[in-house]
């Protein structure tokens, strides 16, 4: 006989409070736009959308690596000279100690492997809120306690180490960096995180630095890498290709760690043997690895003219609305509006994109201190689209007043 009673599939647990806000907004984005709206998307970032490429001699070594048939299986911490080149590339931002390098499909598997090989469930990870909502997403997948310290809005979007020392208990594994931040675009200055080392170094903890961004940073500013500022620190560096050389679909990513070898053994093993695992990374495209760290770097100059002026166009056109506040971004390619009064910032948005075809992201999606509400914009359209979605969201913000 057939069963009887529901047949439906219960899923895990673990998914239930797994969101991802940049992608969960296409849903009413697409519904908006089958209407025949015209849509203005400032929700992904992907540089590839819009007027940016990858530098040529990358593509060509990736074409050349397929043509050869390196179409196998590579290393599973990655093919060597990838690793080789990661490794001087850490060198050359000071980052000594190299314990582990990684090659993985993008930073997003480096960060997951960093931190399944390090958290139990009970334990708790400090993550920056706003921060990308990555690290929420595994840490709930996980069965890991999320712990939120608050960015601060008055210091243009600066880590507390005091709030994140407040924060540290007995079951605290790790503290995470994101710097330059998404979704905030803030730039952390050498005596922030210096004081946060000093302080992971005290409590025994590690750190989980997401770099991702550090070659887009604005006003002839400098980047200091966090693994630079102390050999005693026990720090994994997470970047890519992704961002900074224009090729997020090619999913290359790595994670570098560094700090005392004898207390770092362990763990390092403990992510090799979930990288055997999986096998590896995709291997054509880590033949980019090299040419893109090694060779010429004056795409990165060209980009960040384009982008220092839609940065501008984005901080002073959100600052003219009544009712919206902004810090200007120093680095990455986000901005991170505040919405003045009893506002919920998803309605805000939902109206947003309803009223005027304009995507933006809820910043509740990224985590934001009680009683405050943002989004978050990306500024990599172009300057005529921007100046059409500010004008959007300046005329819907004056409806709702």
């Amino acid at each position: 006989m057939p069963a009887t009673g529901s047949r439906r599939i219960v899923p895990a647990a673990r998914t239930e409070d797994i969101k991802y806000a940049v992608r969960d907004i296409v849903v009413l984005a697409q519904k908006v736009a089958a209407t025949g709206r015209k849509m203005l998307y400032l929700n992904i970032g992907d540089p590839n959308l819009y007027d940016f490429a990858p530098p040529a001699h990358m593509v060509e070594a990736v074409a050349r690596a397929m043509r050869d048939n390196r179409n196998g299986y590579t290393a599973s911490s990655g093919l060597p000279e990838a690793v080789e080149a990661i490794r001087a590339e850490a060198d050359r931002v000071g980052i000594r100690g190299v314990r582990h390098t990684y090659v993985t499909s993008g930073a997003s598997e480096a960060i997951e492997l960093a931190l399944a090989a390090l958290a139990n469930p009970g334990s708790n990870v400090l993550t920056p809120s706003p921060g990308y909502p990555l690290y929420t997403a595994v840490l709930a997948k996980l069965g890991v306690e999320n712990r939120p310290y608050y960015l601060d809005e008055d210091n243009d979007w600066a880590p507390d180490a005091d709030d994140i020392a407040a924060r540290i208990d007995e079951k605290t594994c790790a503290i995470v960096l994101i710097n330059p931040n998404n979704p905030t675009g803030a730039q952390y200055s050498t005596e922030t995180l210096r004081r946060i080392v000093d302080l992971a170094i005290e409590k025994n903890l590690v750190i989980l630095s997401d770099e991702i961004y550090d070659k887009l940073i604005f006003d002839g500013r400098q980047h200091t890498a966090t693994a630079s500022l102390s050999e005693e620190a026990k720090v994994i560096t997470f970047n890519g290709l992704s961002k900074s050389y224009v090729v997020p679909g090619w999913r290359i990513g790595w994670g570098i760690v560094s700090g005392p070898a004898e207390d770092l053994a362990d763990y390092c093993e403990a992510i090799q043997k979930m990288e055997r695992a999986r096998l590896c990374a995709n291997h054509p495209e880590q033949y980019a690895i090299k040419p893109a760290l090694e060779g010429s770097q004056q795409h990165i100059a060209d980009m960040m003219v384009p982008l220092t002026r839609r940065r501008d166009i984005t901080y002073e056109r959100l600052n003219a609305i009544d009712g919206i506040s902004c810090v200007k971004p120093g680095g990455a390619f986000y901005a991170f509006p505040r919405i003045e009064g009893d506002v919920d910032d998803n309605a805000f948005v939902s109206r947003v994109i309803e009223e005027t075809g304009v995507v933006v992201v809820p910043g509740s999606g990224f985590g934001q201190k009680p009683g405050t509400a943002h989004f978050r914009v990306v500024f990599l359209p172009d300057e005529p689209t921007l100046e059409d979605a500010y004008a959007g969201i300046r005329e819907q913000v004056s409806r709702r007043e």
